[in-house]
């Protein structure tokens, strides 16, 4: 970027944030998608100064994709910015914890993703108590208990009732999951398919760390079970390996999730099978350069 531009839209960034114009937000979003990290950085600032005056999911659902920027610096700005938006950047707590556990981040970055994360729990926590919720199921009022108690283990309001239900189907649909993990990939990983195996062995072959059919939460209030997500890159995988009805039923709304959300989704099909670590490669070529 030209230095005068560079300049200029510096200036302006600061400029908004010192006279706290929530009008320029907007602005502020555009300016994040600079070639600048200079003017990211400050851009991020000053929406972190907006807090409590501009609108704050625009504000946070912006932030968010600055904790994965190619910039050191601008990643802990994000940081800081998020944690000033308190309960409001929610949101943000499944991608502060995947920059928290990152082996590869700044030491300063963890340090303070850490005290953000804290700080948010804790205003959640605040406002929670001030709070009435009723039962998603069956629309009871429940009192903190049940909500704590649901929100921790499915991230939705149910009533005791209710979460005896749910749990009791979750853990049966689990139980079946599990055993049908009958196949041991290179590294020990027990998966559900061969195609999954070729997968966990590539990944693994090239040295990309990956978490195996785990739960993650990339939307408020709705989880997913990747094949395959890659936390350093913020990648997901998934294996469509059968043709049943009902399960491209289940795909194609596993699929609109992850468009909704604008992750980066890898998708492999059972027809991919006999060259699937060249697929694979390609579309993660995207992405990652390999040696």
């Amino acid at each position: 970027m030209d230095r005068h531009m560079e300049k200029r839209l510096s200036d302006r960034a600061v400029a908004i944030g010192r006279e706290g114009d929530i009008s320029a937000l907007p602005e502020l979003l555009d300016m994040l998608g600079s070639t600048s990290a200079q003017v990211r950085r400050l851009s991020v600032s000053a929406i972190g100064k907006l807090a409590g005056l501009a609108d704050s999911d625009t504000a946070v659902n912006g932030l968010i994709p600055l904790l994965r920027d190619s910039h050191p610096q601008v990643r802990q700005y994000a940081v800081k910015a998020l944690k000033a938006y308190g309960a409001d950047a929610k949101s943000a707590m499944p991608d502060l914890r995947d920059l928290l556990g990152n082996p590869l981040e700044k030491e300063y970055n963890h340090r303070d993703a850490k005290l953000a994360i804290e700080l948010i729990e804790e205003a959640l926590r605040i406002r929670e108590k001030q709070a009435e919720h009723k039962c998603q199921k069956c629309g009871v009022k429940i009192e903190a208990e049940e909500y704590a108690r649901s929100i921790r283990a499915f991230q939705r309001e149910y009533c005791d009732h209710c979460f005896d239900e749910t749990y009791l189907s979750r853990r049966n649909y689990d139980t079946q999951v599990e055993l049908n993990k009958t196949i041991r990939a290179s590294d020990g990983t027990l998966v559900q398919s061969d195609g999954e195996r070729i997968i966990s062995e590539w990944l693994a072959k090239h040295g990309i760390k990956y978490r195996y059919d785990e739960r993650i939460r990339i939307i408020e209030g709705y989880t997913v079970r990747p094949d395959f997500y890659l936390p350093e890159f913020d990648i997901y995988i998934e294996y469509w390996g059968m043709d049943t009805l009902d399960y491209k039923i289940g795909m194609l709304k596993k699929q609109k999730v992850y468009q909704m959300t604008e992750k980066k989704l890898i998708s492999l099909y059972a027809a991919d099978k006999p060259n699937l670590t060249e697929i694979l490669k390609d579309k993660l070529s995207k992405y990652m350069r390999f040696t």
